[in-house]
């Protein structure tokens, strides 16, 4: 029965049926993937009998994981995120695991127990942490930096935690298991060098991997470029994860660490991009196997037995990771919105408890009892993120949304445009209009971003768009036009509700995601919207048109009908927005419009200058 084909179709079946719910539910991929393990799992139905197994399998897509963010980390930016991996992310491990420790002692554990425990808890989920901030695009503002520091930080210091243990139980008198652990655990990877020779060789496989990275893997995969052979490439990516993660496992380091240390070497390779597209489809798979390994082995039968007291050390454990990080988060001078959604993604406790309270058995600090137990603390935070989040972004940031925490309060400079978001649609809009000396007031809610555009002399003011308070303040009852050039795009279609109500006297234009949207700003009666891509894709369909020998005259003459008679087709259609048949059916009906329009057109000037199609070379 635990066949690999069937452990396979089992793991597969389950994943397809709930993660897709889950996410459609709005609780997100983790928790379906989480429930799927649960399910098929020995404490319930028993289809898989040996999560262990899959749980080291699956640990994989973490260090594929490590891998990717350090093909998009150079070298150079990983340099200057210096101060916060050792300001945030070792205050965070230290503040977490004194006050855990503390108060495991109170509740009646020997010192080293209660040591053990705090480092193990004060790890935040990698996994789960690192897919939230990509999914919701955050890796390159203060809040992913700030997270990313922290993670990388625990990645880095679980060596010494477990390089700690038996020293703890050699201080506390405790004498180890002897438990086996199949290779896993601490007596089946002293492969490596010991001793004093330790130092060096990591010394000389770090040195080794810049080296190779930098001068022998770029031949290497320009001749596999011009070979030509898809899957060998795959093969060489794959090759490079797993002969990192083995050169670790040789030193006794993370897996994880050395995997990131790979992609942060290849970081400016000419093949970044085919490396993370080979990697990806992996990755994510593994992933999904790690979240429902970890669902696997929740002993529910041992949860039931005092769910109560486990439910409160689950929300004690995150209440408490949640107010540290916000302290730190605070030191570090991160806005509170930042902060706030910061501390909610690295509240839980991360999968490297696992991995550190497996080593603590072996050397006697935890029982078997009090393992498991603690195992379930930790998946069970893990299985709780996606629901603070849900909390966080629904409950609690709309309350705090208040108008200014960082940067230059707003004023009223009496401009007669007032620009909301200065990101790549802003900018240009507002460039535009300072050629011709019309001055703009401008906001935006990325601090980091406002800093960074001060350089080039830009008075950025920071607030939040849908603050009302906040746009009387930068003068919008005074405004002749306000430009929406949010790209979110709820957030922006609430915006023009909201100024089309309070300030009737400004016309509104504003920057749509694509047609959809469109409607939405249609039925808040603003007076322009352009989808953002409408223009530049044109321009890629006009010069494709030259090329197939139309000249540049008849090319930019059918992007510019193209455009108007599709302005034309939305307005006709923007009142069934909510009636999907009539859509497509007026979509469809429209887009044969515009080709015979277009058509007939085209015939008529072409008659009319005695040519019948595109010009010819």
């Amino acid at each position: 029965m635990d066949s690999f084909l069937f452990l396979a179709f089992t793991c597969l079946a389950a994943a397809c049926c709930l993660v897709p719910l889950s996410k459609l539910s709005g609780l997100g991929s983790v928790i379906g993937y989480l429930l799927a393990g649960v399910l098929i799992g020995p404490s319930v139905i028993g289809l898989v009998t040996e999560p262990d197994t899959l749980l080291h399998f699956s640990e994989f897509g973490v260090v594929m994981m490590l891998f990717l963010i350090g093909l998009e980390l150079q070298p150079a930016a990983l340099w200057r995120l210096r101060h916060k991996l050792v300001g945030l992310g070792g205050l965070q491990v230290g503040l977490t695991t004194l006050f855990v420790t503390g108060i495991a002692v109170v509740f009646g554990l020997v010192w080293p127990t209660a040591w053990v425990i705090g480092m193990a808890l004060a790890m935040s989920s990698t996994a789960v942490a690192l897919q939230v901030l990509q999914d919701r695009g955050l890796m390159k503002t203060s809040t992913g930096e700030a997270g990313f520091s922290v993670l990388l930080f625990q990645d880095v210091i679980v060596i010494a935690m477990i390089a700690l243990l038996p020293l703890i139980a050699l201080a506390g008198g405790v004498e180890a298991a002897h438990i086996s652990t199949d290779g896993h655990g601490p007596k089946g990877s002293a492969h490596g060098p010991q001793g004093p020779w330790l130092g060096a060789a990591i010394l000389g496989v770090f040195a080794g991997m810049i080296l190779g990275g930098r001068v022998l893997l770029r031949p290497v995969f320009r001749v596999l470029a011009r070979a030509g052979v898809r899957e060998i490439f795959t093969a060489m990516a794959l090759l490079l994860v797993v002969g990192a993660a083995l050169l670790m496992h040789w030193l006794g380091l993370s897996a994880a660490l050395g995997s990131f240390i790979a992609g942060v070497v290849l970081a400016d390779s000419d093949y970044r991009h085919q490396l993370e597209r080979d990697i990806e489809p992996f990755k994510s798979l593994l992933l999904g196997l790690f979240f429902m390994s970890v669902g696997m082995s929740l002993n529910i039968s041992a949860l039931m037995q005092s769910p109560i007291m486990i439910g409160l050390l689950v929300f004690g454990l995150v209440g408490l990771k949640f107010l540290v990080l916000l302290g730190v988060g605070r030191i570090f001078k991160l806005d509170f919105k930042s902060n706030l959604l910061f501390a909610t993604v690295l509240a839980q406790a991360g999968e490297f408890g696992f991995v550190l309270f497996q080593f603590a058995l072996v050397e006697g600090l935890v029982t078997t009892e009090l393992q498991s137990r603690l195992n379930a603390i930790i998946a069970l935070s893990m299985a709780l993120t996606p629901l603070l989040l849900i909390l966080h972004d629904k409950f609690i940031l709309p309350r705090f949304n208040v108008a200014v925490k960082t940067g230059e309060l707003p004023v009223n400079n009496g401009h007669k445009v007032l620009v909301l978001g200065f990101g790549r649609v802003g900018q240009v809009a507002s460039r535009l209009l300072h050629t011709q000396d019309i001055e703009t007031t401008l906001l935006d809610h990325d601090g980091d971003h406002i800093e960074f555009v001060k350089q080039f002399g830009n008075r950025v003011f920071y607030g939040d768009a849908a603050d009302i308070d906040l746009l009387r303040m930068a003068g919008a009852d005074e405004a002749d036009v306000i430009l929406i050039a949010i790209d979110h795009r709820e957030k922006a279609t609430q915006v023009a509700r909201d100024i089309r109500t309070h300030f009737p006297q400004a016309r509104i234009i504003a920057r749509a995601r694509n047609r959809t949207h469109m409607f939405d700003l249609m039925a808040a009666e603003v007076d322009f919207a352009e989808r953002e891509t409408i223009r530049s894709a044109l321009a890629m369909g006009a010069q494709a048109l030259e090329y197939l020998g139309y000249s540049p005259k008849q090319a930019q003459s059918l992007a510019d009908e193209f455009l108007k008679y599709d302005f034309q087709l939305i307005e006709d259609t923007w009142q069934d927005r909510d009636d999907m048949d009539i859509l497509v059916a007026k979509a469809a009906a429209g887009r044969d419009f515009i080709k015979q329009t277009l058509s007939a057109d085209r015939a008529r000037k072409a008659e009319d200058q005695g040519s019948d199609g595109p010009e010819t070379t």
